[in-house]
């Protein structure tokens, strides 16, 4: 494995990168990524890579557009220097929530963004809990799509009293995943009617469901601004939950959401790492699991020829 595999960082997530190959007895290799006097990117591979199966890290945060292009670029770098096959590994792919075409004249961006990364040299794809499931067939190449639900289920399951415990969907968008998370964990759920205004207000109806005096965990695929989980928790909070948790696989936590979060009316927040967290995010409440041991296990699958989903048989 030594010998055939690399493991590349761009700049959004190096210390999942890291994790990731301390996991698999590798060291990060090196990857030069500059800009000209003009603002253009530059990215030199700084080793060989002929006949190599290589992996490229970078997950799609902010500033999304630049870590676009970085990766872009990497890939095609990589065709360039010869590698014998180039998979990125995108933890989290923002554009998934740009899946369908639910406005006149726009882009659904979820596929030109898979588009992209074929055309830029990416021979397969290696992510994790897209926005929605349809995304996964915007591409034209192999595709491994891992789920952080039993990570995060484990985590429920040693630290809290699930004899009381309810999961709770915030729409009926979020059912299936949730499903999955509930049944991970042998609890019932419950659906928020949720109606989004825009992209920063969303309303929400009734609980279908019983939580009155029960232990509530929102269940999402991520927390953007908070929104979503402000109006959920006052929902419940007014159907008569006794207490409310969160758990999300995304930790994107953009605009006002940290602050949100702060004054909330919730007990806990249990989030992975695909998204990397300044120390100006963290808050007492939030508890961030990892997620390379999952990751490294896939890579190294990837390049042995061995199943992936045998990771969650």
């Amino acid at each position: 494995m030594n010998d055939a595999l690399r493991i590349f960082a761009c700049h959004s997530n190096r210390a999942l990168a890291t994790e990731i190959c301390d996991h698999l007895g590798l060291a990060l290799s090196p990857l030069e990524i500059s800009r000209f006097s003009n603002d253009n990117l530059h990215v030199q591979i700084r080793e060989n890579v002929r006949e190599r199966d290589v992996f490229v890290v970078q997950s799609f945060t902010e500033p999304v557009s630049d870590h676009i292009m970085e990766l872009m670029i990497t890939l095609d770098a990589l065709r360039s220097a010869s590698a014998r096959r180039v998979t990125a590994v995108i933890p989290y792919y923002s554009y998934a929530r740009s899946d369908k075409k639910d406005a006149p004249r726009i882009s659904i961006t979820g596929r030109l963004i898979a588009d992209m990364l074929q055309t830029a040299g990416a021979n397969r794809v290696l992510t994790m809990d897209l926005h929605a499931d349809q995304v996964h067939g915007f591409f034209s190449v192999p595709v491994d799509h891992l789920t952080a639900i039993p990570t995060i289920a484990d985590h429920f399951r040693r630290n809290y009293d699930l004899a009381h415990m309810v999961a709770c969907a915030t729409d009926a968008g979020g059912a299936k995943r949730v499903g999955r998370f509930s049944e991970r964990l042998g609890i019932p759920m419950a659906i928020i009617d949720k109606r989004r205004v825009s992209d920063t207000n969303v309303t929400h109806g009734e609980v279908v469901g019983d939580v009155k005096g029960r232990d509530v965990v929102i269940f999402e695929d991520e927390i953007s601004t908070g929104g979503t989980l402000l109006s959920t928790i006052a929902t419940l909070k007014a159907a008569g939950a006794r207490s409310i948790h969160a758990g999300a696989v995304h930790a994107v936590l953009c605009g006002p959401a940290i602050e949100r979060l702060r004054n909330a009316p919730i007990e806990s927040i249990v989030v992975t790492n695909t998204v990397h967290m300044p120390p100006g995010k963290h808050l007492d409440k939030i508890t961030q699991l990892t997620v390379a041991p999952l990751f490294a296990a896939a890579i190294e699958r990837i390049h042995s020829g061995e199943s992936v989903g045998a990771l969650f048989e």
